[in-house]
């Protein structure tokens, strides 16, 4: 269900933690994933929720991000499908404590 945000335009731009945009997805449900090297040559993944959470995490290799990356958007999307607000506060709250690892 994720596809290209913005139909893949975000790509090699500057993201929001002044790295290069490596990939940037969204899910239909509103959620988005973006992936970003920076300048210290590390990994930044922003992920967020519209109107919910924005959460940032970051990573020390390509290989470390990629396997990050794909976890948490498992777990977006499971967090964009709640219907529950109470299940959706403490789904997000364990999401940013790191469940999704």
């Amino acid at each position: 269900m994720w596809h290209s945000f913005s139909g893949g335009t975000t790509i090699g731009q500057v993201g929001s933690e002044d790295g290069i945009v490596l990939r940037d997805e969204e899910h239909p449900l509103g959620a988005r994933v973006t992936l970003e090297q920076t300048a210290t040559s590390s990994f930044a993944i922003t992920c967020g929720l519209y109107g919910a959470m924005v959460h940032t995490v970051f990573a020390g290799s390509l290989t470390e991000a990629e396997v990050m990356y794909s976890a948490i958007k498992s777990s977006l999307a499971a967090l964009a499908g709640e219907n529950d607000e109470q299940k959706l506060e403490l789904g997000i709250e364990r999401f940013v404590e790191g469940s999704w690892l």
